[in-house]
């Protein structure tokens, strides 16, 4: 096998086949690319991440309060993750993943940041379905089993409101569903959406209606390979 071509691993899974893969383009010289490839379709790579750090900075720059608690919806390559914990004023984060095999390569130190994820205390990993769990108002996170409130929520799981990876994820992205996840958030605390697409005007007003203060943010991502550019959308809603 070629050193600028390794799969890493391969599942199934309950959303499909599931594949881990490094490489290295000539352009780039000797730097790893590592991607996640989802029943044959591109789900991430860390090429572009610029989307998924901008989630956690823009979020925390306007969540009052110090001795934060984080929830993340989404592990991934874990840069959003990483990129909340250099916030000092973070105390706790707590990543919900609902495919244990991607918990399972940072726990490996597959990936660029998973040493530093894995050392970091302040830093939990939890098996378990976002959607499901925000249903339940996050209860089961504890060893209590209580619930508890959030100072900031940072999601990165579908591709957008309307793209999404599962059917059932849906009703999350209702006025109800929103409401829901606001009681979970301290006064002063933030949710924060990752979107792949432009702002989406029907969620728009639904999300404008639960979180009266709010802004999106267009996040430029440039493609080194190609010398073209994308954007991801960042929705922003303050309780």
């Amino acid at each position: 096998m070629s050193i600028n071509f390794e799969e890493l691993d391969y599942q199934k899974t309950a959303f499909g086949e599931l594949i881990l893969r490094r490489r290295r383009f000539p352009i780039l010289g000797d730097e790893d690319i590592y991607e996640v490839i989802l029943n044959d379709e591109f789900l991430m790579s860390s090429l572009f991440t610029a989307g998924e750090i901008a989630l956690s900075d823009l979020a925390l720059a306007c969540t009052d309060g110090h001795s934060l608690d984080i929830l993340v919806g989404g592990l991934g390559l874990g840069y959003t993750a990483i990129a909340a914990l250099k916030d000092p004023r973070v105390s706790s984060m707590i990543v919900i993943e609902a495919l244990p095999n991607v918990i399972s390569w940072h726990e490996g130190r597959l990936l660029p940041v998973s040493d530093q994820l894995n050392r970091d205390p302040r830093c939990e990993f939890c098996n378990g379905d976002f959607f499901d769990l925000a249903r339940k108002n996050f209860a089961g996170l504890n060893e209590d089993d209580s619930v508890r409130s959030y100072h900031a929520v940072l999601l990165d799981i579908d591709h957008s409101p309307a793209h999404l990876l599962q059917g059932s994820n849906r009703s999350f992205y209702s006025i109800e569903g929103l409401e829901k996840l606001k009681r979970a958030i301290y006064p002063g605390g933030v949710f924060a959406l990752w979107s792949n697409d432009a702002v989406e005007k029907n969620f728009l007003a639904r999300f404008a209606s639960v979180f009266p203060t709010h802004n999106e943010h267009r996040i430029e991502i440039s493609n080194p390979l190609t010398g073209t550019s994308s954007f991801n959308t960042i929705y922003l809603g303050k309780r």
